[in-house]
């Protein structure tokens, strides 16, 4: 898919304490005027600090999230630290469907094109099980993968059109990014997806208690690379350029949801401020050089990386296109 050499393989001790980055943020993030964004889950850690970026390089923004109050806060901060006002709520709650529906509706209301939309919104429920999406899946799979598969279907035409130059004049490569982690090889089961786990209700619960929140995490972040690689291979030519990314162990709110101590240790040992965690986001988003990476996996800090074998199992990916298409279908 890319037109670049493959991509070397990166060992696990540089994936969890890279090297200084050769690309940096702000600094080498282009000017975005004329540019629009969607960032989920963008009011708070990564997606807030990327939002920053983006509005201070002049792109419109939408940030997507669930609770109006707490992106209002950060989208307040933000233009204030800014002085530019560009940047926009939009209310999604990516663990019901019916909710995705009807934020895609209401930005396609508002908006005729689309550059970039950023999926980055995330949940950690690692080592417990969490709770259930609205239409009953496992809260991690339901958000990552599914609550983003849906969404990307439904602004699909209007990212179509924006390649295409239909509103603008001018046809351009719009992106899809993909907001993944290194737990799609490090904590996902052995197997891949473990499609049991994948039903909903109490029929998925003995597979859900068998894999353990931590695992479950790795099959969702793993669902998020397959998704992009299966994008990428769809509509990259069409104008689509799809990349899922890790963007290094950052510290976030996702730790929230952990015990104290773990969140503790997690954090004394492997984790990096929020400037350097938006790095690859924001590369993968916006750089020149990324528009060749249809299809690939970055890891920290903007850099090429081979995924887990079974990210790169077309097989499988088709798979859970599939299956979330038929689970979107009545929506």
């Amino acid at each position: 898919m890319s037109k670049l050499p493959p991509p070397v393989r990166i060992g696990s001790i540089s994936e969890k304490w890279p090297p200084k980055p050769t690309w940096k943020a702000p600094e080498d993030v282009p000017d975005l005027t004329g540019q629009i964004f969607l960032v989920t889950g963008g009011n708070a850690g990564i997606g807030k600090e990327t939002c920053r970026v983006l509005v201070a390089q002049n792109a419109k923004v939408y940030l997507a999230g669930r609770s109006e109050e707490r992106c209002q806060a950060a989208i307040d901060d933000i233009r204030q630290s800014t002085k530019k006002s560009e940047i926009h709520f939009l209310k999604i709650d990516l663990a019901d469907l019916a909710s995705v529906r009807k934020a895609a509706e209401e930005y396609m209301a508002k908006e005729q094109e689309l550059h970039v939309l950023l999926a980055n919104g995330g949940v950690l429920y690692a080592p417990a099980i969490g709770p259930l999406t609205t239409q009953g899946y496992d809260i991690q799979l339901g958000v990552h993968v599914l609550g983003h598969y849906f969404l990307i279907q439904l602004l699909m035409p209007t990212l179509l059109r924006t390649a295409k130059g239909e509103v603008s004049g001018k046809p351009c490569r719009v992106r899809v990014v993909s907001v993944s982690s290194d737990a799609h090889e490090m904590t996902a089961p052995k197997q891949g997806i473990v499609w049991e786990s994948l039903q909903k209700g109490d029929a998925a619960l003995p597979a859900r208690k068998k894999l353990t929140g931590t695992r479950l995490y790795g099959q969702s972040k793993l669902g998020m690379v397959l998704i992009s690689s299966e994008l990428a291979r769809r509509y990259g030519n069409q104008g689509v350029v799809a990349i899922s990314l890790h963007p290094g162990g950052v510290k976030s709110e996702l730790l929230r949801n952990l015990h104290p101590i773990i969140a503790w240790m997690v954090e004394k040992i492997r984790l990096y401020p929020v400037s350097l965690g938006i790095i690859t986001s924001l590369y993968a988003a916006t750089s020149e050089a990324a528009l060749d990476m249809n299809g690939e996996y970055l890891t920290a800090w903007a850099r090429r990386q081979v995924p887990s074998k079974h990210a790169k199992n077309q097989e499988m990916a088709e798979k859970l296109w599939g299956w979330c298409e038929k689970q979107v279908s009545m929506f």
